[in-house]
């Protein structure tokens, strides 16, 4: 923690606004931040006498990313630093993304000094009319002795209620005023917020439908991350005979290798789990906003004649067009308190566990089936890489990914398996491009011991390229699976498929993919395209990542290896046929 400068009448100051930040921040155990600081760089001189860390980007956006990946990955406070003007109009995709993803992020900017304000100052922006859309509380510093009590409200909101980014701005008259720091006199004063348990009433709706669901299913969503103490999940499934599924933001909070889980739902869908969403008769769904990647495709009767249980910390996070019991709570809380309570379970719930069962068993037997299928044709494809990568490297794996057209083959379970150890991060349902590149830098700054891989689209890694050298200068020896079709495949698949051509435009070329990162000292980078030599190749990449150094490895794909490669385009969605209308429908 900065040493004070002097000891005023009230209490200790600071000289500059800076200083009382790493201050503030070193208090309530902040250890790392990410950003690129005001032309003035008092945030660098002041972080010399802290124990902050700050990893020091090119690119304001990448910065907000990778703030987003750091929380994502730790539960902890994502902290991001940016001038002014421009830098503050940088950081709007990051802001729009760690929103969507319900991520704690404080990002601090610099701002024109009060008394310039209004008089044509040298970047001056209404900076707090651009952010406010996009974060949960924004406000602007004007008086130092506002400065610390605003700051830890920013900590404050950022992770209570649902999480969140929220902006504070440091405009520049502060840089040299004295800052009373006011220390607190509770320096955990945050963590006695929430209730560890909470149950539900006997006699609760809630309660009631659930006790009476003989075919349940349990919906993860991305609000159960890091709420999933001592494996309770999988305990709840097991009391409730529940079959299994989670949503892309909600993967790692469940153990994908239980015997109950079946896979992603909504978009993701594996084909063998259709039938139990077409035989359920009540969904829970736990922390989860049900967005339309997760509902995509349901059952008509879902939401309908069979109720969903939603459970969420906050109303705004209900989704009213499902019928329902509503329960406004924090899921772990509630999951802690419930599993203390017998759960009674009607006839035939046991026959449905072992259907939810079979149905774990059947796609693994597929999976097994279609790498064997796979390893006889020519070129080696993008399920093959994902299976070699989850045999080369150690279970707590993480992977970060974007949401292009040949990336999105992660989604599908069991291609890709999160287990107990392993760990994963993806984009909100905006999908920001650049966003899994950039995370990842974050990801493993949280997380250095444990291998981090990213798998992007070659258009999305263009969008980081000016943060390679970050990664190599901070030693984040980050994982890179570039999958290179020389563009943007999803646009290029819309275009193959219009009715009417536009033969003017192009978006991807996979016979021109690109040469590949750019090279530079300490990145290392190889192109994976031969089978024989996958593992190695791994190996190889996961001893550079294990010393500090970032590696690319290229993956060259047709637009055809694509997880809906066979389904017509229909804009931000394939068009699949709905569950009702599939063969075997009840």
């Amino acid at each position: 923690m900065t040493a004070p400068d002097t000891t005023a009448p009230n209490g200790p100051t600071v000289t500059g606004c800076w200083r009382a930040v790493v201050s503030v921040l070193g208090e309530h155990g902040v250890q790392d931040a990410f950003g690129l600081p005001a032309d003035d760089l008092d945030l660098l001189a002041a972080l010399q006498d802290g124990d902050l860390s700050l990893v020091l980007c090119r690119d304001q956006r990448n910065a907000l990313h990778m703030a987003t990946g750091y929380a994502l990955q730790s539960g902890r406070t994502g902290i991001a630093f940016t001038g002014k003007g421009p830098a503050v109009t940088n950081t709007v995709t990051g802001l729009l993304e760690a929103r969507c993803s319900a991520v704690p992020v404080v990002m601090l900017s610099a701002g024109t000094a009060v008394e310039q304000r209004g008089a044509a100052a040298f970047q001056e922006l209404d900076q707090l009319s651009v952010v406010a859309p996009l974060v949960k509380w924004a406000a602007r510093v004007d008086a130092p002795s506002r400065l610390v009590p605003m700051l830890r409200s920013a900590l404050l909101t950022a992770r209570e209620g649902v999480p969140g980014p929220v902006y504070l701005e440091l405009p520049d008259h502060l840089l040299g005023a004295e800052i009373p720091l006011r220390p607190a006199t509770e320096p955990s004063w945050e963590t006695a917020l929430r209730p560890a348990r909470l149950t539900l009433a006997d006699d609760s709706p809630a309660r009631r439908t659930l006790a009476g669901a003989a075919r349940p299913l349990l919906l993860v969503g991305g609000g159960m991350r890091h709420a999933n103490h001592g494996r309770a999940l999988e305990e709840l499934a097991d009391r409730l005979g529940a079959a299994v599924f989670c949503t892309a933001s909600g993967r790692g909070a469940f153990d994908e290798s239980h015997p109950l889980f079946c896979g992603l739902a909504g978009l993701y869908l594996p084909e063998a789990a259709a039938e139990l969403w077409r035989r359920a008769d009540c969904v829970l769904a736990l922390g989860s906003r049900l967005e339309e990647t997760a509902t995509y495709g349901w059952p008509a009767a879902i939401g309908r004649e069979v109720p969903v249980i939603q459970v969420n910390l906050d109303a705004g996070e209900f989704h009213t067009d499902y019928a329902g019991p509503k329960v406004l709570a924090e899921a772990g809380a509630l999951l802690a308190g419930e599993l203390a309570a017998p759960i009674p379970r009607p006839a035939g719930a046991a026959d449905w566990a072992a259907r939810a069962a079979a149905v774990h068993t059947e796609l693994h037997r597929e999976h097994r089936e279609r790498l064997a299928d796979l390893a006889a044709e020519p070129r080696l494809r993008i399920p093959e890489v994902l299976a070699a990568l989850a045999e080369v490297l150690p279970d707590d794996l993480v992977l970060v990914q974007e949401n292009g057209l040949q990336d999105m083959w992660s989604y599908r379970y069991p291609l890709h398996q999160v287990g107990a150890a392993a760990g994963s991060v993806v984009p909100s349902e905006q999908t920001s491009l650049g966003f899994g590149a950039a995370a990842a830098a974050g990801v493993k700054a949280a997380a250095p011991e444990r291998p981090v891989v990213a798998l992007v689209g070659d258009g999305a890694f263009a969008l980081f390229d000016a943060d390679l050298p970050t990664l190599i200068e901070h030693r984040l020896g980050v994982l890179y699976l570039v999958l290179r079709n020389g563009g943007y495949g999803w646009l290029q698949s819309q275009l193959d498929q219009r009715v009417t051509p536009l033969p003017d435009y192009r978006f991807a070329d996979p016979t021109v993919p690109g040469p590949g990162a750019r090279e530079l000292p300490g990145l290392h980078q190889f192109t994976l395209d031969d089978r024989t030599t996958l593992r190695g190749d791994l190996e190889q990449a996961w001893k550079l990542c294990q010393s500090g150094h970032p590696v690319v490895l290229n993956v060259p794909v047709e637009l055809t290896d694509a997880l809906f490669a066979g389904a017509q385009a229909g804009g931000d969605f394939p068009l699949l046929p709905a569950l009702d209308a599939t063969e075997g429908s009840e």
